[in-house]
């Protein structure tokens, strides 16, 4: 959305740097929100004038990928299998992999699907955040989580629409979520800074969806809300971290559907999820 919109892009580098979050003045919500994110951020799918348009190109882009480059990374003898695989993932965005259901789902083995989920992730459709690790806490979930690089392609794989978003919190969170950790991902590509990126969630389900940690050891956690309310207990993962790691806590954020950002206690903050290309 940065390069989309012109915009700075410099979001974790002005965290980093201990900057206090501010709002800006291109901020989305609503329906204008729901919308950006159904469009995701592949340029020649924005260039397409009409929603229709633009799932035709996304679904021909996936076909291509799938038909041409799969046989440059690898040889795989069930290739009819990984468009179906596709759109079990997609059903299962922003939640816990499990190759063992993926594979289910398919006919396919444990061992397989994961090979499978691989390749895609090689292909650059997903991304799987490992789990944040420390010596501290012992009841860490260490299962990674399933992302998709593009929220407009995981919108057309799940077939989403405006209409039926509005009224489905929980579905747009997971595409929400997805759309938030791909344009994390394109600003750590752009800053100076090395950046690893992880999950944090516990076997109590307090959780932070993202934690972008630097080589000294820093961090960064990024909780999503799909709402345009926040409470409290909506922090309660990010307490937990901010206590886990001390002095190097930078910030902590709930992004969520609002235009201003709140304080929540020391380096917490509820703050727009247009704060992406804002900052």
């Amino acid at each position: 959305q940065s390069e989309i919109r012109s915009a700075p892009g410099r979001l974790l580098d002005r965290l980093f740097a201990g900057e206090e979050p501010s709002a800006g003045e291109d901020t989305v919500i609503g329906d204008d929100l729901l919308l950006t994110v159904l469009q995701g951020g592949y340029p020649e799918a924005l260039r397409r004038p009409t929603p229709r348009r633009r799932t035709a190109w996304l679904e021909d882009y996936v076909k291509l990928i799938l038909d041409r480059d799969v046989r440059d990374i690898a040889n795989i003898d069930q290739l009819d299998r990984l468009p179906r695989l596709l759109d079990v993932l997609a059903e299962h965005a922003g939640q816990l992999v499990n190759h063992s259901s993926f594979g289910a789902a398919l006919g396919l083995s444990s061992i397989t699907a994961q090979k499978y989920v691989a390749i895609l992730e090689r292909l650059f459709l997903i991304r799987t955040l490992v789990p944040w690790s420390n010596n501290r806490l012992n009841r860490l979930v260490k299962t990674p989580k399933l992302h998709f690089l593009d929220s407009g392609l995981l919108a057309t794989l799940r077939e989403d629409e405006a209409s039926a978003l509005r009224d489905n919190k929980t579905r747009f969170g997971a595409l929400l979520e997805s759309f938030v950790v791909s344009e994390l991902l394109k600003l750590a590509s752009w800053s100076g800074r090395r950046l690893s990126f992880s999950h944090y969630r516990t076997r109590d389900q307090d959780e932070v969806d993202v934690i972008i940690e630097d080589r000294r050891g820093r961090v960064v956690g990024i909780e999503v809300k799909a709402s345009a309310t926040v409470k409290p207990d909506d922090f309660r993962g990010l307490r937990q971290l901010q206590d886990v790691v001390g002095d190097r806590f930078v910030r902590g954020l709930v992004l969520h559907d609002h235009d201003r950002v709140t304080p929540f206690g020391e380096k917490l903050q509820a703050a727009p999820l247009s704060l992406l290309w804002t900052m």
